[in-house]
């Protein structure tokens, strides 16, 4: 089934600061779960714990929110996939931020989670924003390539490629095998090969 991605809305998080990395994100020690279920409740552990209950992901008024707004360098560090695992897990579905390292980046997109990034004016003022608002609805618009955040409209960007995956489902690998899966059987059968490792067998 096609999930496509063209607007993400909801409430907004503000996490500021450059160059929160994964381990930061996802600390290794959760590393050894087998699946990512969970993962969204040690999303931040250890700058959570050093908050002492003021981080923005433990502050009641941001319980809920879907859309997190970054600085830069977003994401940055080991390539772990645990990282965006672990926002996706508690709650997030799209991500702004001046810029986000390549791999993180890369791993968002295969899970149908756009990172667009708008100049640092644009991220300061939606942060601000929701700092002093946190119920502002923010609207990421991946057709329009716009954010808008109550009376507030700025450009966001992503590249044709990501955004064209998003908007069109293609995104979801796994997803587009599962509905091609007659298709694929029909091809296999032509495959020469497919005989011989029976025969082989």
């Amino acid at each position: 089934m096609v999930s496509e991605v063209k607007v993400v809305s909801g409430r907004g998080i503000p996490l500021t600061g450059n160059d929160i990395d994964t381990d930061r994100i996802i600390p290794a020690r959760f590393l050894r779960c087998v699946t990512f279920d969970g993962l969204g409740a040690q999303v931040f552990a250890d700058d959570r714990a050093q908050a002492n209950g003021q981080h923005p992901f433990d502050l009641p008024q941001y319980q809920g929110a879907e859309i997190l707004v970054v600085n830069a360098n977003f994401g940055c560090g080991s390539s772990r996939e645990h990282a965006p695992q672990a926002i996706a897990k508690w709650g997030i579905r799209a991500i702004v931020g001046e810029s986000f390292a390549e791999i993180f980046f890369g791993n968002c997109v295969s899970m149908g989670i756009p990172c667009v990034t708008a100049d640092s004016a644009t991220v300061r003022q939606l942060q601000e924003i929701l700092s002093t608002n946190p119920q502002a609805q923010v609207e990421v618009g991946l057709e329009a390539m716009v954010v808008r955040c109550g009376d507030f409209t700025a450009a966001i960007t992503l590249n044709e490629g990501s955004r064209q995956m998003m908007t069109t489902g293609t995104w979801d690998a796994c997803g587009q095998l599962v509905a091609q899966t007659d298709q694929i059987r029909k091809t296999a059968a032509t495959l020469p090969y497919i005989g011989w490792s029976k025969v082989a067998g």
